[in-house]
């Protein structure tokens, strides 16, 4: 294979068919690259690149991959500008973290008010704890955590929906 062939068999991945690959139709590079661009498909990978006797062919996705990272950031900074404006509003709402009675996440998981789907939650606003009373589940690595209350109290906020994803130090919930 010629190197202008490889380089169509490259571009062929990102841009889709090109003259210059035109002439191989049925060729096995052709059907390398096809399988290639199924099994990213199947897979959900990003890209993928081989090298098989010394012809090296790479397919990716890279339209999806920059696409999806602008929304991700502007999801996170649009709370982030939206918080500070809040913040004269009501001081206590806008950053719980700071307030001497919340539970924060030990882990990143996932959240859950209750110990199986359809049962009572562990805990309502307004309901009293004593120290050692489970509040919350968070599921990690397939394992159940359960998440104690550090204080006697009683839960004033639940910081989190049933089934949220939560980051590590993150408030969950506050108790006073």
């Amino acid at each position: 294979m010629t190197k202008r062939q490889t380089a169509g068999a490259r571009n062929k991945g990102k841009t889709g068919m090109t003259a210059k690959t035109s002439d191989t139709k049925g060729s096995p590079e052709r059907e390398m690259i096809r399988e290639l661009a199924e099994l990213l498909n199947e897979t959900g990978l990003s890209e993928i690149e081989i090298e098989k006797s010394g012809l090296r062919i790479r397919v990716a996705r890279q339209l999806a991959v920059t696409a999806a990272a602008p929304l991700a950031v502007s999801s996170h900074a649009a709370p982030a500008v939206a918080a500070p404006a809040a913040a004269p509003a009501a001081a206590a709402p806008a950053d719980p973290a700071k307030h001497p009675g919340a539970v924060k996440s030990p882990m990143v998981g996932t959240a859950y008010r209750a110990p199986e789907p359809g049962a009572a939650a562990f805990i309502e606003i307004g309901k009293r704890v004593n120290v050692g009373d489970t509040l919350l589940i968070i599921e990690a690595m397939k394992t159940m955590n359960q998440i104690p209350a550090p204080k006697a109290g009683t839960v004033t906020a639940i910081l989190f929906e049933n089934g949220q994803p939560v980051e590590f130090g993150e408030p969950l919930v506050i108790v006073e």
